[in-house]
């Protein structure tokens, strides 16, 4: 570890003042996989949370970060009004505005990890900004525990759309979170994201429908923002119904955006990587922030994704995608590129969204661990008070 790595890891001295002249506002998103459900026991084992598999990680190379220690927080437990607290002063302490919570709907009715944010809104604490963005998608075998993969990938709980009674029923079961006054809004309207939006059978419906039943309940209607990985998408007809787009160019750093042929092969290599169980799929870290970064974040209607770091080894072993020995002063490098990039946006558009918060299975978080402790938070911090100079 350098000497400037090693100052971003020793924070004991670090004042947790308030940001003040914010240069943008940072949304993180929240996984909420940190409890035991009924269907985490059924399908991935006993007891199943995240932490099954950030435990059971190994490196497979030599220097690959793993397995990755929880330090502050250890391996905590959501259900505890403790836990959710702490995570709101760190989230604080880094700048950040507001946490966005991956909500699973299947429609029907189906929820599921909805626990936490029920606890959150039932008792209102913490005194933390949060919104929704909906998990639209099927989960497979292969979702959460490599080791109950199939080489076809088999569907355990469908992601449905019922039709018009089911867009309702989505909106009032959810409507106490959109009441709750920490619920976060942009342009003056409560932020909804979704994570798959062009598998949305009729999304003009659902949008006209969602701001009648808010206008009807007193409300202000919705900012709709689609969750894109491909800048191909952006200038899609469905995508332009939306407010505005979340850009995660994640897998740009292999080139695969827009781009069949360069999927197929990554598709081969991550097969090979599994035979050889070896991950031929790792880049540094310091190359791809460098990818990630482009012109299309300065339109007022693109939100950048910043990212901390991203191996999901423990999820899918040698098939993993690594980004390689990242470190908290290249995180503040990228944070800084991203702020440069949006700083002629109108206030009300500097939005940020930080992925993630917390996804531990996939090397992708800001909470403190054992090799870095609180080095993110700070990172994050100081790239967003030096913006605001």
């Amino acid at each position: 570890m350098t000497e400037k790595e090693t100052n971003y890891a020793n924070i004991s001295t670090y004042k947790n003042n308030k940001m003040n002249n914010k240069s943008a506002r940072v949304i993180a998103f929240y996984l909420p996989q940190f409890h035991p459900i009924e269907e985490n026991n059924k399908y991935w084992g006993k007891g199943f949370t995240e932490w099954t598999n950030v435990g059971k990680a190994k490196p497979l190379f030599k220097g690959h970060y793993q397995p990755r220690v929880p330090a502050d927080l250890g391996y905590y437990d959501l259900r505890l009004p403790q836990v959710r607290q702490q995570q709101a002063d760190l989230a604080k302490e880094a700048g950040i505005s507001a946490f966005c919570y991956w909500h699973y709907w299947f429609g029907n009715g189906k929820q599921l990890l909805e626990n936490p944010l029920q606890e959150v809104v039932k008792l209102g604490e913490p005194d933390f900004p949060f919104c929704l963005g909906w998990a639209n998608h099927t989960w497979l075998n292969k979702s959460w525990n490599r080791e109950k993969q199939t080489v076809i990938p088999k569907p355990l709980i469908l992601q449905e759309y019922p039709g018009k009674k089911d867009v309702d029923c989505h909106f009032y079961t959810m409507l106490p979170m959109f009441r709750d006054q920490r619920y976060f809004r942009i342009h003056g309207k409560l932020l909804f994201l979704i994570y798959a939006p062009l598998d949305i059978p009729n999304f003009k419906y659902f949008k006209m429908r969602w701001n009648e039943l808010a206008s009807q309940n007193d409300l202000p209607g919705f900012y709709f923002i689609a969750n894109s990985e491909d800048i191909s998408n952006i200038k899609n007809p469905i995508i332009r119904e939306f407010e505005a787009v979340s850009l995660c160019r994640l897998y740009s750093a292999w080139n695969i955006e827009g781009k069949k042929v360069n999927n197929i092969v990554i598709r081969i290599t991550r097969n090979i990587s599994r035979i050889l169980g070896y991950s031929l799929n790792k880049i540094s870290y310091k190359k791809a922030i460098e990818k990630i970064d482009t012109p299309y974040y300065e339109e007022d209607r693109v939100y950048p994704n910043i990212i901390p770091g991203w191996d999901n080894s423990p999820r899918r072993g040698p098939g993993a995608f690594i980004f390689h020995k990242a470190t908290p002063a290249l995180f503040k490098k990228h944070v800084k590129m991203i702020l440069n990039r949006i700083k002629d946006k109108p206030d009300e558009d500097k939005v940020i969204f930080l992925k993630s918060w917390n996804e531990w299975a996939e090397g992708n978080y800001m909470e403190p661990d054992l090799k870095w402790g609180k080095g993110y938070i700070r990172a994050l911090r100081e790239a967003l008070e030096e913006d605001a100079k």
